[in-house]
């Protein structure tokens, strides 16, 4: 029997042949369309996923402070044993990622990232009735994995429902967020390894966790385009009566679209993006490099405050406020700058957008940086006032920032569609090193000292840095133009 589009309430159908019609939206304005959904609702998505964000990245630095307690415990005198603690957490963050990515692409961003958070919440728990080193260790890599898919799928979600010339000020939310984590965790964390059991830093992130997750399964609702079409899809063939798979699909499904295909192509994905995209692996390493520098920081706080300066855990922990201090400032400059640079170097260009022009507000991360890091480690080794240490660290987490939104809403704007497959492809390679910094940190500053070793990370990040939004400036759009994940 033949059909006509005529017969159907739906808008967004098409005939491409007699026997198949194409579902799309109803409309460039059509309101199921999450780019088209209200700021109220894009912000509710927005605040979700950040505070989803911030509970992983307080789990991953909250037990830094207390790891001393915990090896006191556990009766553990192996600095790279006692440093894994902190950093395991970490390492699943690398893995994570290129799993949970392309499961968000098939089976939803909502539905994933709920249940990896309770796989976090699960092993959260587990932690804090370790029995021993190892328990703990093997618990906080398991936790990590589940914490990891907010990195994983939050950058895919403002993608989804924001516009490009409106995401700075989003993604600016969902890049401060773990920095500030970054800053909570570990101050909560020293004042609770000095007042109660280290234990405690288990059960108060168990517990915010659970508010968040409340929240989440109330008000986060699914961003993914071509999921919520193939919903769209599934409805007009219900109403007609059609068991014939292929007679309706979406405009992303091809014919033969089958979930096993789906599936094995989408887990290959962020390898192949990694491994096939020179703007990935630049990008990537980049920030490899100065997520290693964070969590480098995160570790060796309390020493340098507690062996230099004297101070007692409680207080040590409250010079962590710095970075945060730091983070805040590069957060606000690039909220109020981004969007407005990016609209005038587009209507220099004849109106037309590009992803480059994301990057200028890189640029001053990039040499914020290496200031920072040469201030913190000649203060520390000469012993100077406590307080450039401080300016130090804050110039570090301003750095981090401005690097990270900038990148991120790079690698946003070029890979829309995969960006959660992207992300957790730069993901994988920055978490790597947040694991194994703080592993070589303590044997380096015993033999270099505090100003050497800062002044070797100093170079490195300038070589590795300064050249990035350069080339990324002058030849992204050639490189772009040759991606096939781009193009797609």
């Amino acid at each position: 029997m033949g059909l006509t589009v005529e017969t159907l309430d739906f808008g967004g159908a098409e005939w491409k042949t007699n026997e198949t019609i194409i579902i799309d939206w109803d409309s460039h304005d059509d309101p199921q369309n999450p780019v088209n959904w209200s700021f109220k609702r894009k912000w509710a998505v927005t605040a979700i996923v950040s505070a989803f964000t911030f509970i992983s990245v307080v789990s991953s630095s909250i037990v830094a402070p207390a790891s001393s307690q915990i090896a006191k415990d556990f009766n553990t005198t192996n600095k790279v044993v006692i440093a894994m603690t902190t950093s395991a957490f970490v390492l699943a963050y690398a893995f994570g990622p290129l799993f949970i990515a392309p499961l968000s692409e098939i089976y939803g961003r909502s539905l994933v990232l709920q249940l990896a958070n309770l796989f976090y919440l699960i092993w959260n728990i587990a932690c804090g009735l370790a029995r021993n080193q190892g328990e703990l260790i093997a618990f906080r890599f398991l936790a990590g994995f589940g914490g990891s898919a907010p990195f994983a799928i939050g950058g895919g979600m403002l993608a989804d429902c924001w516009r490009s010339e409106e995401r700075e000020q989003a993604i600016a939310l969902y890049s401060f967020l773990p920095l500030l984590g970054n800053v909570i965790g570990p101050v909560s964390g020293a004042w609770i390894a000095e007042k109660v059991s280290w234990r405690w830093v288990f059960w108060s992130t168990i517990m915010a966790d659970g508010v968040v997750q409340v929240f989440g399964l109330l008000f986060l609702r699914e961003t993914f385009a071509p999921l919520l079409l193939e919903r769209k899809a599934n409805r007009i063939k219900n109403k007609m009566g059609i068991l014939n798979q292929s007679t309706v699909r979406t405009v992303y499904q091809s014919p033969e679209r089958q979930w096993k295909r789906i599936f094995a192509k989408a887990m290959v994905r962020p390898f192949a993006i990694f491994f096939r995209e020179p703007i990935v692996q630049l990008l990537g390493l980049y920030l490899a490099f100065t997520f290693g520098i964070i969590y480098l920081l995160l570790t060796t706080i309390p020493a340098i405050f507690q062996g230099t300066y004297h101070f007692r855990i409680g207080i040590a922990g409250l010079h962590y406020i710095s970075l945060g201090i730091g983070a805040s400032i590069a957060n606000q400059l690039s909220a109020r700058i981004t969007d407005r640079v990016y609209a005038y170097l587009k209507k220099r260009n004849d109106g037309i957008g590009q992803p480059e022009f994301r990057l200028p507000t890189m640029v001053l991360g990039t040499v914020l940086l290496p200031v920072g890091l040469l201030l913190t480690g000649w203060t520390a080794e000469h012993a100077a006032p406590w307080i450039l240490l401080d300016i130090g660290i804050a110039f570090v987490g301003a750095g981090m920032v401005l690097n990270l939104q900038g990148t991120q809403t790079y690698v946003l704007d070029i890979f829309t569609l995969y960006s959660a497959s992207a992300l957790a492809a730069v993901t994988c390679l920055r978490s790597l090193t947040g694991f194994g910094f703080p592993l070589f940190a303590p044997a380096m500053y015993e033999s270099l000292g505090y100003g050497k070793s800062g002044t070797i990370l100093a170079l490195a990040a300038i070589v590795l840095g300064c050249p990035a939004p350069w080339l990324l400036w002058h030849f992204g759009e050639r490189i772009r133009n040759k991606s096939r994940y781009i193009a797609e």
